[in-house]
């Protein structure tokens, strides 16, 4: 029987230093957030079965919001240092014990699905593992006052990352061994278990799983990522709904005071119906009543940022990116004008984007046609999307 693998994601930081004014964690990167595409790779990898994120207490909204979508255990809150929240992470998997914990700084999107089980059979045959990298560069030893005092053996000297992977009952011992000590002096998980008598291994690691540390990080990882997305695609979409008795409609995923509501589909956010049409279009996926039926009484009233969502985590899981979206709504009332920022803002927030890479444009039909006569409203969305060369 295969062990019961478990993974603490740790998000807890502030990261500030990166720049951006937000954590780090939830900064935009291509394919999402830092955090999204940690928990994303944990939660959809097969020989993971639970997934434990730690974040900060400033950070429970943010949180929730970008990782709706993703299969999680609660979320636990840090600590003052990261050894603290590692801790808080494995103290709320204790009541689960599973086998093998791997431990991962949500600030390494770029972990690959490979790397991650080579973590896991690491830990199944050794009881403690981490991954590393040779070090190209000669490393020099300095005082403090700058001078070289000596020069390091290169051959032995070996660049570690996360996840490290532990036997669960083992690694969750040592932390509390360590807090009853005092200790909480520790820069990883490996030192501590060195600490407490474990024998540590190693096992190849991912040169793209690097740490987002710097602002220069975060503009090189743009760089390449956007090198690897050269398949540039565009869809488009459309959605119409009638007016009815009501009081207010739904556009963008921000609810509008109106004489009138709308009929349709789920809450008939003509707006968000369109959006997904459109990107399940660039992806050549169908369309938004293929995988949400409006026969099906389950989507009835239903908030449709969950079917934006959906489609942008169609994108995701093909390791592509929204890099734009525009949408021109058409009505003679209600005015579009007022409520346009929030919209976007709304949109940006659901796909993972900022405000700058969505447009909201509106018109009238100079009252001709249905729209015209006031009986409807039309969204025409098209949505670019940068996928990796080679797909479908």
């Amino acid at each position: 029987m295969p062990p019961t693998v478990a993974a603490v994601v740790v998000a807890a930081g502030r990261g500030l230093r990166a720049g951006g004014g937000v954590p780090k964690q939830y900064r935009p990167i291509p394919g999402g957030t830092a955090v999204e595409r940690s928990l994303a790779l944990f939660s959809g990898h097969d020989e993971i079965a639970l997934v434990q994120p730690v974040i900060h207490p400033d950070d429970r909204d943010a949180f929730a919001r970008a990782t709706a979508a993703f299969r999680l255990l609660p979320a636990v809150l840090g600590g003052a240092t990261r050894q603290d929240s590692v801790r808080a992470g494995l103290e709320a998997l204790a009541a689960r014990a599973p086998d093998i914990v791997l431990i991962h700084d949500a600030a390494r999107p770029f972990a690959s699905p490979a790397l991650i089980s080579r973590a896991v059979a690491a830990a199944a045959k050794t009881g403690a593992a981490i991954p590393v990298l040779p070090v190209a560069d000669t490393v020099k030893t300095v005082d403090t006052q700058g001078f070289v005092t000596g020069t390091l053996e290169r051959a032995v000297l070996r660049a570690v990352q996360t996840p490290q992977a532990f036997r669960f009952a083992s690694i969750a011992d040592a932390h509390r061994r360590a807090h009853q000590a005092a200790r909480n002096d520790f820069t990883d998980d490996a030192a501590l278990a060195e600490w407490a008598g474990m024998t540590v291994a190693t096992f190849a690691g991912d040169a793209s799983n690097i740490k987002l540390t710097t602002p220069e990080d975060f503009l090189r990882i743009e760089i390449e990522k956007l090198a690897e997305l050269g398949d540039v695609r565009t869809g488009f979409g459309t959605d119409v709904h009638q007016f009815a008795d009501g009081d207010h409609i739904w556009l963008g995923g921000v609810k509008i005071p109106h004489a009138r509501g709308v009929t349709g589909h789920s809450d008939a956010d003509v707006v968000l119906h369109s959006l997904v049409d459109a990107i399940l279009g660039a992806l050549a996926e169908g369309d938004i009543g293929v995988h949400f039926p409006p026969s099906d009484p389950q989507w009835r009233g239903a908030s449709s940022d969950r079917f934006l969502a959906f489609a942008v985590e169609r994108v995701r899981a093909r390791g592509g990116l929204i890099a734009h979206l525009d949408i021109t709504v058409v009505c003679e009332a209600p005015r579009v004008g007022p409520h346009r920022d929030a919209m976007r803002a709304r949109i940006a927030q659901i796909a993972g984007l900022s405000p700058g890479r969505v447009a909201i444009k509106a018109t009238t039909s100079e009252k001709l046609g249905f729209t015209g006569r006031s009986e409807g409203i039309v969204a025409f969305a098209t949505a670019t999307v940068r996928l990796p060369w080679g797909d479908g």
